[in-house]
């Protein structure tokens, strides 16, 4: 059997749609940055959707400074920064 090749448009298509789902899990987000990596797509917006430390759907305590937005995750209680403007 032989794997089927994507294109950068395609991977691009893959990841896009992913996001769009209303629940992902960890392992899920692992392949989905992976694919990313191989075609080096940056994930720009779609990082705010997942925790940095654990990959799980980002939900959680917010905060919010003149410089940043803070999310704690709810699974691990990691403080993930995004920065404004």
């Amino acid at each position: 059997m032989m794997k089927t090749s994507l294109s950068k448009t395609e991977a691009k298509e893959k990841i896009k749609l992913f996001f769009q789902k209303s629940d992902f899990n960890a392992e899920e987000v692992k392949k989905i940055k992976r694919l990313a990596m191989k075609f080096n797509i940056k994930l720009r917006d779609y990082r705010k959707l997942f925790c940095k430390k654990c990959l799980s759907k980002l939900k959680g305590k917010l905060r919010v400074t003149k410089t940043h937005k803070t999310v704690e995750c709810a699974a691990c209680g990691y403080k993930n920064n995004v920065k404004l403007g």
